[in-house]
């Protein structure tokens, strides 16, 4: 398959950034903290957490009209106009639970071209609060060396389905790019340092989230016994057609 051109479909998509932009403004109570530290040019790695289908819209909006993005193939949870946007965008689509070795080539082309990617490490919504993350944004990290920058979004579940009363409060937090330690391992020690590398990425997103949201970050130990109870990969066995 042939190399990802970057940067791309800049038109359809800087058209797509003012309808996202509209809507979080018309649906909720909306603000984006820490946007000066997105730099103006990569390469770079944009990382969440992903507590609701729509961070992937949020991540769309925050981020230059020219990044590209992982998203699941058949997202659980998701409404049509939810999955239209990510369609129109031309996400790279993955399958979850079975490794996507295409889809890696494509991230590391794009990173390779200095372009901004974005990516949830926990590989899927389903819990509020920080869970573990899967090897690919750590390996992708390591491959191509670019600076990671953490993100975080609160709210968004209780913006949708779509309401126009009471609007409910929105942040995006942007925090400072920061250099991955090198992975000079091998096998299992190569392993445990990507394990290392991903746990650190999820550590600096959950600084920037509220404590009860922080998982087995958070200082109150009730939050981290309850993140025990959802750190388990709902797909880690799931076959291609399952997901």
């Amino acid at each position: 398959m042939a190399e990802i051109k970057y940067p791309r479909r800049l038109l359809i998509r800087s058209l797509l950034k003012g309808l996202i932009s509209a809507a979080l403004h018309t649906f909720s109570d909306f603000e984006v903290i820490g946007a000066e530290n997105i730099p103006e040019k990569g390469p770079l790695i944009l990382a969440g957490n992903h507590f609701s289908f729509a961070d992937s819209i949020a991540m769309l909006h925050v981020a230059p009209a020219s990044i590209e993005m992982f998203s699941g193939a058949n997202p659980a949870f998701t409404p049509w106009w939810g999955k239209l946007l990510p369609r129109l965008w031309g996400v790279l689509y993955v399958y979850r639970g079975t490794g996507s070795r295409q889809a890696i080539r494509d991230a590391e082309s794009v990173l390779n071209q200095n372009g901004f990617f974005g990516i949830f490490p926990e590989g899927g919504a389903w819990a509020e609060m920080i869970r573990p993350a899967r090897p690919g944004a750590a390996f992708l990290a390591v491959k191509t060396g670019a600076p990671i920058l953490p993100v975080s979004f609160t709210g968004f579940n209780d913006v949708f389905p779509l309401r126009f009363r009471d609007q409910s409060k929105v942040i995006i937090r942007v925090g400072k790019p920061y250099q991955p330690a090198p992975v000079t391992g091998r096998g299992r020690e190569r392993r445990q340092q990507l394990d290392d590398l991903g746990d650190q990425m999820m550590k600096e997103i959950a600084n920037l989230l509220p404590d009860h949201l922080r998982g087995k970050f958070s200082s109150d130990p009730e939050v981290q016994e309850r993140a025990k109870e959802v750190e388990a990969y709902p797909w880690e066995n799931a076959s291609w057609d399952e997901v």
